[in-house]
């Protein structure tokens, strides 16, 4: 074992000791990104390449070239996999896959000659999609059979103000993607953006702020529309995430949040804040956070995602920690590249086979039901 195993692995088992702990055999499978449009099409990132639009370079490559909403195909596949395999309670394997409610209407911000942001529901973009027209239907679905229960990852996987600036500055790379429908590439170190697109809620002017109040309340109840039901989990998308907009989530009903077990805090004009989390932790709102602690991303290449993820569950139960598992949407679309698709769900699941081989006694729960478990144990105190 070489150093950088052994520092590794004590990193892990050390990040796994403080916060709530359990007894039971408790595994989340949260999957970010659905609901956003991503890449619209194979024709359109050829046209962005040719463009010489960079999509290959950052580690984001994968999203850009295999990312997109998913098709009926794409859903029905999942669907079998999770159903496929059995906890110890007779239940099927369930994902929660924390989406977002909108994506831009792209027609009609160019007709208002970039004055202006609109958006329209996922639901809508779905309809012009090729071969998603029946997937809205697929979602309901889910969710009745406790399959796929979805829970916010904001309004759009998109930073709306820093996004409309760049158009309104007449930014080249922006309006070129913007005429493929794209906004994904990477941005950060553009010295004219200085922030990704796709982090939702990070900001240099904290005049921001106050939209991003805004898009969190439009967004939450979009999804409650949408989905009938309120949402009580949140994930900010990228990660950065201002502590100050953590009272506009609870007043619309957010009870959990995930954070990153060092959460770096935006404060504007480039300053940040470190704070340290752990599962179970109560924020000053009463939410309860989350962390998590298992990763699987089959569709990146160069490690064997389920041995991988296989060990990060045995670290979380010997903690007696949930194994809250990390994924993403791109792992198993089949929308652009079918391959894709059947790769990440063929290795969902040897996963899936695996965990309930090797821990018989295992329960999959949605986030929902993790944050229940943990208020009814709290109460019963």
């Amino acid at each position: 074992m070489t150093s950088n195993t052994i520092l590794t692995t004590f990193i892990k088992n050390l990040s796994n000791v403080p916060g709530w702990r359990t007894e039971r055999k408790l595994v989340l499978i949260e999957s970010d990104d659905w609901g956003s449009i991503r890449m619209p099409s194979i024709e359109g990132y050829n046209n962005l390449q040719k463009a010489g639009i960079d999509l290959i370079s950052d580690e984001g490559f994968r999203y850009n070239k295999f990312d997109s909403l998913a098709t009926t195909d794409d859903i029905t596949s999942l669907f079998e996999i999770l159903s496929s395999v059995k906890d110890s309670t007779g239940r099927s394997a369930v994902m929660t896959p924390v989406s977002v409610v909108a994506n831009p209407d792209f027609l009609r911000i160019r007709q208002s000659g970039f004055t202006e942001y609109f958006y329209e529901p996922f639901t809508e973009t779905l309809k012009k999609q090729p071969r998603c027209e029946g997937a809205f239907n697929l979602w309901k679905e889910g969710i009745e059979r406790r399959l796929f229960v979805p829970q916010f990852h904001g309004r759009e996987h998109l930073n709306v103000k820093v996004w409309m600036r760049s158009l309104q500055n007449q930014h080249k790379i922006t309006l070129n993607a913007f005429d493929q429908g794209f906004w994904g590439m990477s941005t950060e170190k553009d010295p004219d953006i200085r922030l990704e697109y796709q982090a939702a809620f990070d900001f240099i002017d904290p005049e921001d702020l106050t939209y991003h109040k805004e898009v969190i309340m439009s967004g939450l109840s979009l999804f409650n529309q949408l989905f009938g039901y309120k949402a009580t989990y949140f994930v900010p998308p990228n990660g950065p995430f201002s502590f100050k907009l953590e009272s506009a989530c609870k007043d619309q009903g957010i009870s959990l949040m995930s954070v990153p077990k060092l959460r770096i805090e935006p404060l504007g004009h480039g300053k940040t804040k470190k704070r340290i989390h752990w599962t179970g932790q109560n924020s000053k709102d009463r939410m309860i956070y989350l962390n998590r602690n298992c990763f699987f991303e089959p569709g990146s290449p160069g490690k064997n995602w389920v041995d991988s993820c296989i060990g990060e569950i045995a670290t979380a139960f010997k903690w007696r920690k949930p194994a809250i598992i990390s994924t993403h949407r791109v792992n198993f679309i089949g929308a652009l590249h079918k391959q894709n698709g059947m790769n990440g769900l063929a290795n969902m699941k040897l996963l899936l086979k695996e965990i309930v081989t090797k821990w018989p006694e295992v329960e999959f729960i949605t986030t929902a039901e993790l944050g229940k478990i943990i208020t009814d144990e709290r109460d019963s105190f």
